[in-house]
């Protein structure tokens, strides 16, 4: 533990008020924040969904199966790479205290990325023998170069977000996203369907946005970083916020390698192609759900810490909850009942096992797209410790599923084991941290209930159509039109329920502000 006498106590250091720019910076909603992030996710998740059927009939189950081990060593290391201190750039009150948090982030990145180049070299012969994945061994130069693009574009993107230029992130995701799949997809055609490939145009993909996003920031706001970085501000925000790179680098590292965990020991006790067929169908789940719950998470980091000082959390979190079961259960639901079947639709009949992969993750990734967002309520309340303790229970789960269904010889076993666990431990943390902001367990299985309740015709149609053995293209067209007509609905109720609530608590905020600044007057 952290002494808090360590923070508290820190020299204070004079700085100038916010600056102009950061003063004119427009009020948006919290609707239209996420909207700005959501439009580009929807374009970048739209590429994703046009041209995966023709990378799965191109690249072998085993090339992608390489690919996610490449990937989840690339992402053990590099959660670590700003040390965390990006997570504080969004809770300074100035924006030059901020801009030397930016600062203390980038060198972390450099500092992080030297020390993974001996790490990967020595440590190569070990990390091969364990997973079994020989093929892997040529790509491994690569991971430092990967750490070092993801940190600083992390880095860069908690600066963006505090500055609210959201807009602007959802042009670098479509980016991303464009050219990850074209350099695949060119590759493919031109014969070279390969895992060096893959790993390449992942590689391009994360330099072109961490490029685009850099350029952009230091158009906008390279003055203020050179008049107000400097090494004392620098160390005083490293003190100031020591509980990131002290407490919360092993709570995100311990998470990482809980998430990669699964392709870690399916890949050991089973096969690269099992690896494969559940890469494939996470990513079917997670792409989705980790782009608009991030774009949800962004704007609600910004949103959580403003109410929090205005005493409105709670009404913030409700709302935000609320939209997160309300996006995000009625999609999983349908991929439960039917994934398997729009699986071999879509990629193939080779790709089946992924499909039902995909079946028995759906729950569990619905937990996770809830509470990633919520999480970081546990940096807004300063509950670091708690989100370790939480982080160590899901790893020891994960590792305990895994382990017997790895020992049963059966890889639908060890992803069902998984799930279930997942699922529980998910669903228990997204109790827990509402509890913390003063909601009840009561508002939680009500919101489900109301999804659920609205999931039940359609799943009635869909086992209907299974057990009349119609054909996947009218399942498909069931899918389609259900997932339409209930985002349309949603929509609809959503707007009108926002509009009647959101003037309100504006008005709350708004004279919090008022008070703030005129304390002195009798009738704020």
């Amino acid at each position: 533990m952290v002494d808090p006498s360590l923070v508290t106590k820190a020299a204070p250091i004079e700085s100038p008020p916010i600056s102009a720019q950061a003063a004119l910076r427009k009020k948006a909603t919290f609707a239209g924040d996420v909207a700005k992030l959501v439009s580009g996710t929807t374009i970048a998740q739209a590429i994703g969904v046009l041209l995966s059927p023709l990378l799965t009939r191109m690249y072998a189950p085993e090339a992608f199966g390489t690919l996610a081990l490449f990937s989840a060593i690339t992402s053990i290391i590099g959660v670590a790479a700003c040390l965390r201190y990006e997570l504080a750039i969004m809770l300074p009150k100035t924006d030059d205290e901020a801009a030397n948090l930016l600062a203390v982030s980038l060198l972390s990145v450099v500092a992080i990325t030297m020390l993974s180049i001996p790490t990967v070299i020595l440590g190569r012969p070990l990390l091969l023998r364990l997973l079994k994945a020989p093929d892997l061994g040529p790509y491994l130069w690569l991971v430092p170069v990967i750490v070092f693009f993801g940190g600083v574009f992390s880095a860069l993107n908690y600066w963006n977000s505090r500055s609210q230029h959201f807009g602007r992130l959802s042009v670098v995701r479509v980016v991303s996203s464009a050219t990850t799949y074209a350099a695949n997809l060119g590759a493919g055609y031109a014969g070279h369907a390969t895992t060096s490939t893959l790993i390449s145009g992942t590689l391009l993909g994360s330099v072109i946005s961490t490029g685009m996003l850099a350029r952009s920031i230091w158009r906008e706001d390279s003055s203020l970083f050179r008049l107000q970085v400097r090494w004392q501000r620098m160390l005083h925000g490293m003190k100031r916020y020591q509980r990131f790179p002290l407490i919360d680098v092993w709570s995100a590292l311990l998470n990482t390698i809980s998430w990669q965990l699964p392709a870690l020991m399916l890949g050991y006790f089973f096969s690269s192609t099992v690896v494969g067929y559940y890469s494939l169908g996470l990513r079917v789940l997670q792409v989705p759900m980790s782009l608009i719950g991030g774009a949800i998470a962004q704007v609600f980091f910004q949103r959580a810490a403003e109410a929090k000082a205005h005493g409105t959390l709670d009404q913030v979190v409700r709302s935000a909850f609320q939209r997160l079961a309300t996006i995000g259960l009625f999609p999983m639901l349908l991929i439960g009942v039917s994934g398997r079947d729009m699986f071999v639709l879509f990629f193939g009949s080779q790709w089946a096992p992924a499909g039902t992969y995909a079946q028995i993750l759906s729950l569990w990734t619905f937990f996770w797209f809830v509470s990633s967002p919520l999480s970081t309520l546990f940096f807004v309340l300063e509950k670091q410790s708690l989100l370790l303790s939480m982080n160590i229970a899901i790893l020891l789960t994960r590792c305990v599923s895994l382990w017997l269904g790895g020992i049963s010889h059966d890889p639908i076993t060890a992803v069902s084991f998984f799930a279930a666990s997942g699922a529980i431990m998910y669903g228990y943390l997204s109790l827990k941290v509402l509890n913390l902001c003063g909601v009840s367990w009561t508002f939680f299985t009500t919101v489900l209930g109301r999804v659920f309740l609205r999931f039940i015709p359609v799943a009635l149609l869909l086992v209907g159509c299974k057990f009349g053995h119609v054909s996947a293209w009218v399942v498909s067209g069931v899918v389609s039109f259900s997932l339409a007509f209930y985002y349309y609905y949603t929509m609809r109720s959503d707007i009108k329920a926002w509009a009647s609530t959101r003037l309100p608590i504006r008005l709350h905020l708004d004279m919090h502000r008022v008070c703030g600044k005129r304390a002195h007057k009798p009738k704020c």
